[in-house]
């Protein structure tokens, strides 16, 4: 009998190979093969919103070798991957088979191994239309936003805006975050810490331990000093003051491990601890997911599906990490069962969590076959599964009260003779367990514990210090991606596995820019935002969108019809849509006066707003049209904003070897002079991507009439070029290291410059980033 099995990448295929006999053929879709068109709305509102779906350009061929292999089969086995939008792709692909059901079926595997593959081929079944339902109400919603929205902020704002469903959200968290910083009133505390060591240390000859303890109260009340001259007193007041140990108290704390990744947490942990960004991680861990080359072994898949919200783990899994836990730490290491991590309400229990596919596949043994960030993002995943089997730590958390008294009792209250009460905390690993793999990374700096010398109760402390600190309260801190993803997962916004494409969408319209790993707004996010939340508070309602995911969980479950959820939101939706067409203005930040006159006509220039930010324009326009970049900007570079600053970097001008500073023109970033306008040198801005033909770097250059191209900075001794922007993205036909981005009317896409390839591959619009061409 012979079968086809139908998978959506290349990588994927490559590695089902191994496990499947001479009686299976394997093909690839190469993602979705049908999608609404690009060019038109493609949803039929007043027919209950009836998709129009077309095959996707390029897609076609793909199609024709799938259904002649159909034909050739007797069984035909659809294996994308196990979440809505693999069901959708399979739905998709079923439908193109001409209606053969009676030998087409559905099947799904959390893991690329051979036991998980031969498992999954013996239970099949047939299309879920539940999940198919749910994917194809959120592809109708955000094309309904999408499409809508955007030709309003073209018409009202700026063209080559655009608007999402769930991206609109996204900005809105960081503009009210920016908002909540401007407010913030920041106020003055102080702090006094006294140096101490016990004095029996120097009697019994021993190596003095040192320790920091903090003033905690003073007279009966919590220290809050706010002023220097309230600090300053308290100081001399502590002068010749004897401190002693008070109370010294112990407990003991157990720290258990943290669940193993799903989606959302893996992305939070690898910025954190990596520093990448979640669109790198998902497609670092696809490719674990998919399938790697380890040598002989050829291609492997490390780890289970990377699309998960469920923290379960398969018995076979667990089993697997108590045998290696036993053998490499020793059974204190092991808990006395497995453990059952708790997964969010509306989690697919039917899934895994993120780990390794075989615990025995140790970040070690892949290490020289894959890259750096292949080999850190596994493992990462590897310790954290490793981490969540293990025993808890075993930790003992000391608390020393210390008294400063004067030197002969009795002493009056306040004053000079006032109750100081110092604290010292600390920490001690009794047992390490799981931290001895794996430990938690944090958003925000917090304060480190010191060690505590042996100290009991009325122990004379010698004071070798007091330092008294000037602080401020801190305003709330801007989103990292870490953070924005933490609070879009904890809100109910969207789903994790379409936050990568959600943070890159309201950075590449130029709505926040990223500074130090931080999110701030610009003035073109701030002013899109504003208009959204006047114009459609609904949508841009936090709850109502929280809510609006879990009806597609609803539809999902089978609890809700997709077409009543969709109609409940487009008819509001439609309304507000029709009166802001009509009745809102040009929308786009005042122009701000000056005291500079034009030189050309002699009126008062002013800072003004276009497309590609702030800059100086005649307020004579149109009879003057004389503009100019502001102070401190190259020529051509109108910034993002009245108060943007140029980056600096740590290039060196060649000509007259003053820094370089990073600018923002209207072809993109560019390297210029900070000496401007005395030194009017500027560079092009390396892409960071390597070429394929002689490993120099890839940079951005124009043309003498301003055209983007890229080429290679070795030119003229090599050759390359390419009008398209070069992503690092390996090909899934050929293997070629890069990819490149190609614009055309008939959409995007991604292509391979590899003479003769031929791959071509539409980039597909995901939740949050709708958008086409406005009607």
């Amino acid at each position: 009998m012979k079968s086809l099995v139908i998978v959506e990448s290349p990588a994927k295929a490559k590695t089902l190979n191994k496990f499947l006999g001479s009686g299976f053929s394997i093909k690839a879709s190469i993602g979705h093969v049908k999608d609404l068109p690009r060019k038109e709305l493609g949803v039929d509102v007043e027919k209950d919103f009836k998709p129009k779906y077309v095959v996707i350009e390029g897609k076609a061929k793909v199609l024709k070798e799938l259904k002649k292999a159909a034909k050739e089969s007797d069984r035909v086995f659809l294996a994308p991957d196990p979440d809505r939008e693999g069901e959708a792709i399979a739905w998709h692909i079923a439908e193109e088979l001409n209606g053969d059901s009676d030998k087409v079926f559905r099947v799904t595997f959390n893991e690329i191994t051979e036991r998980a593959v031969t498992e999954a081929i013996k239970h099949p079944r047939k299309i879920d239309v539940n999940l198919v339902n749910a994917q194809q109400a959120r592809r109708i919603l955000d094309r309904l936003v999408g499409y809508n929205l955007s030709p309003l902020l073209w018409r009202k704002v700026s063209r080559g805006l655009s608007a999402g469903r769930v991206q609109s959200i996204a900005l809105r968290f960081v503009v009210d975050r920016e908002r909540e910083i401007n407010a913030f009133k920041p106020e003055e505390y102080w702090s006094i810490t006294a140096t101490l060591v016990g004095i029996d240390s120097y009697r019994e000859g021993k190596e003095p331990l040192s320790f920091n303890a903090r003033l905690f109260q003073f007279n009966g009340q919590k220290a809050d000093i706010k002023s220097e001259a309230e600090t300053k007193n308290i100081v001399k007041a502590l002068g010749g003051r004897v401190f002693s140990v008070k109370k010294v108290e112990k407990k003991s704390k157990k720290r258990t491990p943290p669940p193993p990744f799903i989606t959302s947490t893996l992305q939070q942990e690898a910025s954190r601890k990596l520093r990448f960004p979640v669109k790198k991680t998902m497609l670092i861990a696809q490719h674990l997911y998919e399938g790697v080359e380890l040598g002989e072994e050829g291609s492997v898949g490390l780890i289970t599906y990377m699309r998960t919200d469920s923290v379960c783990i398969a018995a076979e899994a667990q089993q697997e990490a108590r045998g290696y836990i036993s053998n490499r730490f020793g059974k204190d290491y092991l808990p006395e069962k497995p453990p059952r991590y708790k997964s969010r309400k509306e989690a697919q229990e039917a899934h895994e969590a993120i780990r390794p596919a075989s615990v025995f596949k140790t970040p070690e043994d892949i290490k020289k076959h894959v890259s750096k960030d292949h080999y850190f993002l596994y493992n990462l995943i590897w310790n954290r599964f490793l981490a969540s089997q293990m025993a808890p730590a075993q930790l003992e958390q000391t608390a020393i009260t210390i008294d400063a008294n004067p030197p002969s009792p009795p002493f009056e209250k306040g004053g000079q003779g006032g109750i100081f009460e110092f604290r010292a905390t600390g920490t001690v690993v009794k047992f390490p367990g799981f931290m001895a793999v794996y430990i938690e990374g944090i958003d925000e700096a917090v304060e480190e514990e010191g060690l505590l010398p042996p100290l009991k109760e009325e122990d004379v402390l010698k004071v070798l210090g007091i330092l008294s600190k000037q602080h401020f309260t801190q305003p709330p801190p801007r989103y990292t991606e870490a953070t924005i993803v933490k609070d879009l997962e904890t809100k109910g916004i969207g789903r994790p596995s379409t936050y990568a494409t959600i943070i890159s969408t309201i950075q590449e319209r130029k709505y926040v820019e990223k500074t130090e790993g931080k999110f701030k707004p610009t003035e073109l996010g701030i002013v899109v935002n504003d208009l959204l939340v006047e114009r459609f508070p609904e949508l841009m309602d936090i709850s109502f969108t929280a809510k609006m995911e879990t009806n597609l969980d609803n539809i999902e479950e089978g609890h809700s019809k997709w077409v009543k959820v969709i109609r409940e939101f487009y008819t509001p939706f439609e309304k507000a849509l029709d009166d802001a067409m009509k009745n809102l203005g040009k929308v786009k930040p005042k122009d701000i006066g000056t005291e500079i006159v034009c030189e050309k006509c002699g009126k008062p220039m002013v800072i003004r707003w276009g497309r590609h930010g702030r800059f100086m324009a005649c307020s004579g326009y149109p009879e003057c049209k004389n503009t100019k970049p502001l102070e401190g900007q190259g020529a051509g570079d109108k910034g993002q904003g009245l108060n943007a600053e140029a980056q600096q970097t740590n290039e060196v001008c060649e000509k007259c070897s003053s820094p370089m500073v990073l600018k923002s023109g209207r072809f993109g970033k560019f390297l210029a002079c900070s000496k401007y306008p005395e030194c009017k040198t500027t560079k092009p801005l390396a892409t960071g991507i390597k070429c394929p033909e002689d490993g120099g770097d890839i940079i951005e250059r124009r043309t003498k009439k301003g055209k983007v191209f890229f080429s290679c900075s070795n030119y003229p001794k090599c050759k390359f070029a390419t009008w398209y922007r070069p992503v690092s993205k390996n090909c899934p036909k050929c293997g070629a290291n890069i990819l490149a981005e190609k614009r055309t009317k008939a959409g995007e896409f991604s292509v391979c410059l590899k003479k003769g390839c031929g791959y071509k591959e539409e980039i597909q619009v995901s939740s949050g980033q709708e958008q086409t061409a406005a009607k």
